[in-house]
């Protein structure tokens, strides 16, 4: 029997199945589109994605096809030079487009064995005591010991299994769409320019040969979302613009509202939630598809260790505990990026004083660190340095770096003193000697995800988290 299916190929689908493979589970990922999708939704990696992809060894791969940029506190519209202070080695995120993004996660996935079927709609979920069974809409059913929904905001997943999808219904709508322009680029740099002095939510961005992707308020929210017209965007642009720049074939349309709703619950029993199917938002910021890679980094290493059998007790609701945190701010700061993009005099009067704060360097900092997911913490405890709970950002080690050092799944023991033993726990933390210089602790205890577990330096006192997040020592 297959031990985990994912349902949904999109980047957090993959990006689960990948971990799960990673540690040796078997996992079916379903897809209901035919193919692979080509549609450039979303636009990029964050500096917490980039990190991930390192931690993987997929970085490379994705540098080859990406550009690096550098925006510092793009919030709600404002940007500001990078911030010096921010606390990762790979100070970037990279411009790469959602298939792009999807077919390196995929071919990941792939490669380490995972088996991915498109063309297979799940049509319900039912769950016992030994495992989930998943209908498909041709009549047939799979099962397996767990199932994981990453099928969208719309998830069938979650609808199954009864989870509430609490939020705020959508008050404005913005068309998306790539198409080609005949206006000269000079031209239409200049429009824009003018138009973005009052509205934010316009912008035509250049693709190259002559395509641009354009941003631009709809009229009103629509009722049945169903993906605009090209008549629809030049009626729009013009209204902004004065004119509609000679639109013409476009090669993808598109709309989104504001509307912000979150799972009430990322588990029930077998079944679990993550990207997408957990929580929905606008895509101001460019968050969505990172948040979703993050919720399956987090949640791979646990799941996998639950079908291993070799979890501590709490492991798996871990999942919720942690990422239903993250889902919330995520929520929360998207919708108050929606407030600073309005035109009204309130809006406007916000957006300068914020602006004006992000000149201080730490608030420049902040606001990237809660874009980026940087400054993402979870609670496990506290300490005068602030490390529990925060990602390590790479750092250099005897014979290499920590992120290689990462790249086999397994939890990290730093330790400048000598002294400490993962003595029980070898099969799943590796020991690493370090200088002092290096660490900002004397020893550092790193779960698979690379968040700090543990600090110290007595051994008696390092065997809690060890069970806590690696289970019982190997006699």
């Amino acid at each position: 029997m297959t031990d985990v299916i994912v349902i949904g190929a999109g980047p957090t689908g993959l990006m689960l199945a990948g971990e799960l493979r990673l540690y040796g589970v078997r996992v079916l990922v379903l897809e209901r589109t035919p193919g692979p999708v080509d549609q450039p939704r979303g636009q990029g990696l964050h500096t917490r994605s980039v990190e991930i992809m390192d931690q993987r060894g997929l970085l490379d791969r994705f540098l080859a096809i990406s550009e690096k940029f550098q925006v510092g506190g793009f919030f709600g519209g404002i940007h500001k030079d990078w911030p010096a202070t921010l606390d990762t080695a790979h100070p970037y995120g990279l411009a790469v487009s959602q298939p792009a993004t999807e077919r390196l996660l995929r071919e990941h996935a792939e490669r380490l064995g995972a088996e991915i079927r498109f063309g297979s709609e799940v049509t319900g979920v039912e769950q016992d005591e030994d495992g989930v069974a998943v209908g498909l809409a041709d009549g047939t059913r799979v099962r397996a010991r767990y199932a994981v929904g990453c099928d969208g905001g719309r998830s069938a997943v979650r609808k199954a299994v009864g989870v509430g999808f609490p939020g705020e219904p959508a008050t404005v709508e913005t068309l998306l769409g790539h198409m080609t322009l005949t206006e000269e680029p000079e031209t239409i740099a200049a429009v824009v320019a003018e138009v973005r002095k009052t509205q934010l939510r316009f912008g035509a961005h250049p693709l190259g040969g002559g395509e641009y992707r354009i941003i631009v308020p709809a009229e009103s929210v629509s009722e049945d979302r169903a993906a605009p017209t090209l008549d629809e965007f030049r009626a729009r642009l013009r209204a902004y613009a004065g004119t509609d720049f000679g639109a013409h074939s476009p090669t993808f349309l598109s709309r989104f509202t504001d509307a912000t709703r979150q799972a009430e619950r990322y588990r029930v029993g077998r079944v679990l939630l993550a990207g997408d199917a957990a929580h929905i938002h606008p895509p101001t910021g460019g968050q969505g598809l990172n948040v979703g890679v993050q919720d399956a980094f987090n949640l791979g290493w646990k799941l996998a260790a639950q079908v291993a059998g070799r979890a501590p007790e709490g492991l798996l609701d871990s999942y919720e505990a942690e990422r239903h945190p993250v889902g919330a701010a995520l929520l929360d700061n998207t919708r108050a990026q929606i407030m600073l993009l309005g035109t009204e005099p309130g809006a406007v009067a916000l957006r300068g004083l914020l602006s004006r704060l992000m000149d201080f360097e730490d608030v420049n900092a902040y606001m990237t660190g809660l874009a980026t997911a940087v400054g993402v913490r979870y609670d496990l405890g506290d300490d005068e340095a602030g490390l529990l709970g925060r990602r390590m950002r790479d750092l250099p080690l005897p014979g290499g770096r920590l992120y290689e050092r990462m790249r086999s799944g397994r939890g990290v023991l730093l330790d400048s003193t000598a002294s400490l033993s993962v003595t029980g726990w070898s099969d799943r933390v590796d020991l690493v000697p370090t200088e002092r210089a290096l660490l900002p602790s004397p020893a550092l205890l790193l779960r698979p995800d690379g968040h700090v577990a543990w600090l110290g330096t007595e051994q008696s006192a390092l065997r809690a988290p060890l069970e806590r997040w690696f289970g019982a020592p190997t006699l």
